[in-house]
């Protein structure tokens, strides 16, 4: 039985793009080429079909077309843009901190003027590791010490790359401007090495655009191509060896005799084992990016074609996709429809995430360890290329209420690794329980690429405060006082004034009406601000791909025939 497709309860009221899975459950979505970002939360049950958006602080420049990460932390790296309002092929880079809902400019590695649309990856210690878009040049952004430092140099430079890091912690890159070569770079060693010869080329010449690049759960690598072709890659028992290479099923002709290929596009592993990817019509020359885009499934084998969502009338280019902790994958392609794809079938039993340790006893706002196995998952999972990484190798906890089915994410962070495939080796991460659960019996089960691990039990016990009173404490304060019985702050945390209510109730309503008039009025100047703050960036237009629109204007505007988007 194929998958289905269906809308979104609520759309976004943006031009949805470039999406990230946020470690808590929540998922990141940019305003196509903007400053702003938004944010998805399922509903009550775990449900993102019918999740609610909110608006998110706005970053300090416009991108369109960049490298990114969700680091180990639960932060997320943006750097560069090949349009931005910081300059053409700009080297600005910033971090967001979903905790703090804020966004922190960071310098760009030493010397480099440019960063663009540069190619990246995480490494399996959690270091971001970039490509130069103009040179053979490499760094890498340490983001414990706040720190670049030079990488090692590779044969090309690194423009139009798709990089994807294997279970040997190397990272596999088909080279786009010495095609149809392919090389590694050996992350223990900081060396590049080749990894062979292509039996087929994958890279379009006129462009040197190639599409995106999956390690499947067998451990081979799923290589697709931009001219029409596709490759399999067998990584060596050695890292330092070159590995193997097969030809892949090329894409079938789409229905006017035209070939299809994959010149910079999304792809991403289903937890049932298949690629959900795309491809439209190629013609060899540099700057026809063409639509439709064609969606297919590969399940290790052969390409089989899938249903089209209603959102696929542009050229595969636009189009981002996003796993989400149910196994459903997003599908935004810049416009304010978004389409959720439930895929049929589900994982081997061998493929889960294992909890070996956890706490039987959590209370909200507290923080816990978690161990297991592959808590990273088999994959980076989330493809594309250059020009948007979004891997989603790393844990979430998902808690589910045994009586209501309510469901909430944890927020994890600090995961001991950000490799994939890690085997029987034990992992761990750190998770904080979200203030707002009942107390009860939950559910818990650690997720990865989409893919939860059998399942344990655990007790949430009530809210307990602990002096001296800071932050969260406070911010408990905020979610408890409309409710309840009068309740004051004794040496060692929240006590009820009944039964010794009569002495000091009607100071302790006062207080208490104080501290509640005091938090609408902090409600209503941050109602204030943040109309300001969507004031300012409505002021600032979205960065955009000026060949693309030129195009549009040339061809009458019709997206699903002829684009153009430059490239470096």
């Amino acid at each position: 039985m194929p998958g289905i497709w269906n809308p979104l309860t609520n759309e976004p009221p943006f031009a949805a793009s470039t999406m990230f899975l946020l470690t808590d459950g929540t998922v990141m979505c940019q305003e196509s080429g903007g400053m702003n970002w938004w944010k998805l939360t399922p509903d009550a049950f775990g449900d993102y079909m019918h999740g609610t958006w909110s608006a998110l602080a706005p970053m300090h420049f416009t991108r369109l077309y960049y490298a990114s990460a969700v680091l180990k932390d639960g932060r997320v790296l943006v750097a560069g843009g090949e349009y931005s309002n910081g300059g053409s092929e700009t080297n600005k880079a910033e971090i967001y901190d979903p905790a703090l809902d804020s966004w922190t400019e960071i310098a760009p590695p030493p010397g480099w003027v440019q960063i663009g649309d540069a190619s990246c990856s995480l490494l399996p210690d959690g270091r971001f590791f970039l490509g130069n878009i103009d040179d053979t040049r490499t760094a890498i952004y340490d983001p414990e010490t706040n720190l670049w430092t030079a990488g090692a140099s590779k044969d090309d430079r690194s423009s139009e790359e798709s990089w994807l890091l294997l279970p040997d912690q190397t990272i596999l890159s088909v080279e786009c401007t010495h095609h149809p070569k392919a090389e590694k770079y050996v992350a223990p060693g900081d060396i590049w090495v080749s990894a062979g010869t292509l039996p087929q080329d994958l890279v379009e010449a006129a462009s040197i655009e190639i599409g995106p690049a999956i390690l499947l759960p067998d451990g081979r690598v799923f290589n697709i191509g931009a001219t029409g072709h596709n490759a399999l890659y067998t990584p060596p028992a050695l890292a330092s060896q070159p590995g193997s290479w097969n030809r892949g099923p090329d894409f079938p002709k789409d229905a006017t005799g035209r070939t299809l290929g994959a010149k910079d596009a999304p792809a991403c592993l289903m937890p049932n084992g298949h690629v959900l990817c795309v491809a439209g019509p190629v013609t060899g020359k540099a700057n026809d990016f063409l639509g439709p885009t064609s969606f297919f499934e590969f399940d290790g084998t052969s390409l089989q074609r899938v249903q089209d969502p209603p959102n696929a009338g542009g050229p595969p280019f636009v189009g981002r996709m996003m796993l989400l902790p149910t196994g459903q994958v997003l599908f935004a392609n810049g416009s304010n429809a978004i389409y959720l794809f439930t895929p049929a079938g589900g994982p081997e039993p061998d493929w889960r995430p294992a909890i070996t340790a956890h706490p039987l006893e959590v209370r909200p706002l507290h923080t816990y360890t978690l161990h297991g196995r592959q808590l990273n998952g088999l994959s980076q999972a989330v493809g594309y290329g250059d020009d948007s990484s979004a891997a989603t190798n790393y844990p979430l906890v998902r808690l589910r209420h045994i009586h209501t089915g309510q469901v909430r994410y944890c927020r994890t962070f600090d995961h001991s690794t950000m490799g994939v495939a890690t085997g029987t080796i034990l992992h761990s991460t750190q998770f904080r329980v979200p203030l707002g659960l009942h107390a009860g019996e939950y559910e818990m089960v650690v997720v990865a690429n989409g893919i939860a691990s059998c399942p344990v039990f655990i007790c949430v016990e009530q809210f307990r405060l602990t002096l001296p009173l800071d932050e969260a404490m406070v911010n408990f304060l905020i979610g408890s006082l409309a409710d309840g019985p009068l309740w004051v702050l004794g040496p060692n945390g929240p006590v009820p004034v009944d039964p010794w209510g009569p002495e000091v109730a009607k100071e302790a309503t006062e207080a208490r009406r104080a501290v509640i008039q005091g938090l609408k009025e902090l409600q209503t100047l941050g109602a204030r601000v943040a109309k300001l703050r969507a004031k300012t960036t409505a002021m600032i237009p979205p960065s955009v791909d000026a060949e693309y629109e030129a195009a549009l204007i040339k061809t009458g505007g019709k997206k699903e025939t002829q684009t153009t988007k430059a490239r470096v």
